[in-house]
């Protein structure tokens, strides 16, 4: 008899009211802003820095997007928005952007911004040390110039439609050139403290309890911010965050701070409101990550005798309380030139034991790194782990926390872990940079860090990027169909992130990245 993991006493009611309760009570009309008052916001787990351009992983973004800006602002549909960038021009070809930038920006230590900044940020800084822009750069761009101190154009090698798409805060933040350029970036004093542009700035940083933000008095659109400060809290426990936002000790429990088994009965709480709105930039795909390199994980057959293994209905029901769906791949459903067309992996674990005995394992132990962003990804390992001992397959989960997760993820020193791809809205800006092998480069677990290397999928990813809009869906129903089949990654939920918060709190998701760059516009009624 096959065993199926199961997590205390959930029932099927319970589950669809978790499923659904998201919708249930949406923030209404905010009415008239008002200045003043601190925000209360939950973040786990504590992010290993703020400088955004040096690390992306979600619990820095949720802060540091409202630190640093970027050109560039999203609505919900994608379309694009001014941020450091008041307008902006693209030829008739599609290879010159034209950005004008706002006036009066400063950085939060006084001094001016400028287009040296963006030039320095997107030619230099990022193309060194940023995972996600370090492939577009490369590939797409022939040169970032300061037309003038208030003017940039950026020309590309050819037409590229995704490039306006990558203008968001975590891909292209802008960093201050007199900070960092002719310094060793990552050993930065700076990266301690980090200055940026955005509508907050940093007053202190309690390690292991909060990060303090305060308005930016000089902040260039003078009508903004509104809050006077917002206090990032970390509490490790996950039961003591769900009790601190009962007890008004908080007001926001951002995606994923709050174990998702939670949320229905936080979501009844008088005066809650629950969204999963603000993650349209992002649609992330929840996977497992193979080291290509590592023993028996080399083999294709292994992989796909894993793949059958896992039981993704169940990590959706159990695991993430109805949240989400099954990925078919790694191009979410959600965003363009998504395809089901695609090899196809149910919940199997006889023809599991089948392909695992055909790939010749010998029973050796696959070590997982565990993912350090609370129960719910712990509970998974577990998961899997249960369905792989019913394939056959010894596992053992290793646990780390988010410093020690980076690094090792970052060194490609695991066998297996876990990661979420954030699709930015197009494959060529989200999803080729973890698949060409170009980007096999450590330093970043946000790059191909399963060393994965097919020239028929980069060739195919450099073409896609750049095709014809009619010819594009084919060309990345190609490259969805090889994925699936080599598996260099093990594609399991489009994953949803309920953010829940006090009614009260107004116009926190506005944008595509929603928290991400929420305190711009938040106020508290």
């Amino acid at each position: 008899m096959v065993k199926r993991f199961v997590i205390g006493a959930v029932s099927a009611a319970a589950l669809l009211l978790a499923a659904t309760s998201a919708g249930a009570q949406q923030p209404g009309p905010a009415g008239e802003p008002k200045r003043g008052g601190t925000l209360q916001v939950v973040v786990t787990p504590e992010p290993p820095m703020l400088m955004q351009g040096l690390n992306q992983n979600g619990p820095t973004n949720m802060i540091a997007g409202n630190l640093y800006e970027s050109l560039l602002r999203y609505d919900e549909k994608l379309n694009p928005l001014p941020s450091l960038a008041k307008s902006w021009e693209i030829s008739p070809d599609g290879t010159v952007y034209t950005f004008h930038l706002q006036s009066g920006v400063t950085w939060h230590d006084g001094k001016p911004f400028s287009a040296d900044d963006v030039v320095f940020s997107l030619d230099k800084f990022l193309r060194e040390v940023h995972a996600r822009w370090r492939p577009i750069a490369n590939g797409q761009i022939k040169a970032v110039e300061k037309v003038d101190d208030a003017t940039v154009r950026i020309t590309l090698k050819q037409p590229f439609g995704p490039f306006i798409l990558t203008q968001e805060v975590s891909f292209a933040p802008s960093v201050p050139k007199h900070i960092y350029e002719g310094t060793d970036y990552r050993a930065n004093p700076a990266n301690a403290t980090p200055i940026g542009t955005g509508p907050m700035k940093i007053k202190e940083w309690r390690k292991g309890s909060f990060v303090h933000f305060v308005r930016t008095e000089a902040y260039w659109d003078k009508s903004r911010p509104l809050l006077d400060e917002v206090y990032y809290q970390f509490i490790p426990d996950a039961a003591a965050r769900a009790t601190a936002f009962e007890t008004g000790r908080v007001d926001v429990l951002t995606g994923g701070s709050v174990e998702v088994f939670d949320v229905a009965r936080l979501s009844k709480v008088p005066g809650v409101c629950v969204t999963t709105k603000g993650w349209e930039m992002f649609s992330p795909v929840g996977w497992v990550v193979i080291n290509t390199k590592s023993g028996i994980l080399a083999n294709k057959t292994f992989r796909q005798a894993m793949m059958y293994a896992i039981d993704r209905d169940l990590a959706r029901d159990v695991v993430w309380s109805g949240y989400g769906r099954p990925a078919t791949g790694p191009i979410s459903s959600k965003t363009k030139f998504y395809s089901p067309d695609v090899p196809k992996y149910a919940y199997d674990p006889k023809k599991a034991r089948e392909l695992v005995k055909a790939s010749g394992y010998n029973g050796e132990v696959i070590k997982f790194l565990g993912l350090p962003y609370g129960e719910t990804w712990a509970r998974w390992a577990e998961a899997i782990k249960q369905n792989f001992d019913e394939a056959g397959i010894k596992m053992e989960i290793v646990s780390t926390d988010v410093p020690g997760w980076v690094q090792r993820a970052g060194s490609f020193d695991f066998d297996l872990t876990f990661n979420f791809l954030y699709q930015f809205g197009d494959p060529a800006a989200g999803v080729a940079r973890a698949f060409i092998s170009s980007n096999i480069v450590k330093g970043s677990p946000f790059g191909n860090i399963q060393q994965y290397s097919n020239p028929e999928i980069d060739r195919l990813f450099a073409e896609a990027a750049i095709a014809a809009p009619d010819k594009r869906q084919d060309l990345y129903t190609k490259i969805q169909q090889i994925l699936q089949d080599e598996l260099p990654v093990l594609p399991l939920l489009e994953l949803e992130y309920p953010t829940v918060s006090r009614c009260s709190v107004k116009d926190l998701v506005t944008t595509a990245v929603g928290i991400n760059d929420a305190m711009k516009n938040a106020w508290k009624q």
